[in-house]
């Protein structure tokens, strides 16, 4: 990847953390911080649940082809997201996340570490859409002070 896509891909990346920040601060305003979450949780679910159709061939049970398709389509590869399979043995795919470009804006706008861990949590509904719209079971332990790196992915046959 040059150095000037990869500039701007996480340039955009960023920008859309600062998005998701704004609209979720505005609901929030509006409509407490709880519905805030929850609204925008189901927003960016239902996205990732449209992604999540062209996964489907894989699913429900082919967690290899399902890994091999979602690697290669990570964002900018694996300099990004820093994806580690930390299991797969054909009933559990696991993958941990080590970066994470929209934590990181959340970080670098000097947020406290409960907003960045709501908003990673919000950010977090994507993937949930993305493999239960593929037709996997999928839990998602989202990024919170303390924790390696990002989001850790559990995959299941569905």
């Amino acid at each position: 990847m040059s150095t000037d896509f990869r500039k701007d891909l996480v340039a955009q990346m960023k920008n859309r953390a600062l998005i998701y920040l704004e609209v979720y601060d505005v609901l929030a305003e509006e409509l407490g911080a709880a519905r805030a979450e929850a609204l925008l949780t189901k927003a960016i679910y239902r996205r990732g649940r449209s992604a999540g159709a062209a996964l489907a061939k894989y699913g429900p049970s082919d967690l290899q082809g399902l890994r091999d398709a979602f690697l290669a389509g990570v964002p900018g590869g694996a300099e990004l997201f820093q994806p580690d399979v930390r299991r797969d043995d054909g009933e559990r795919l696991e993958i941990q996340l080590r970066g994470c470009p929209l934590k990181d804006a959340w970080r670098e706008a000097g947020l406290p570490e409960a907003k960045v861990e709501t908003l990673c949590r919000i950010a977090g509904a994507v993937d949930k859409g993305l493999f239960e719209g593929a037709g996997f079971r999928f839990e998602n332990r989202t990024w919170a002070p303390g924790a390696e790196g990002c989001c850790f992915l559990s995959i299941r046959r569905g």
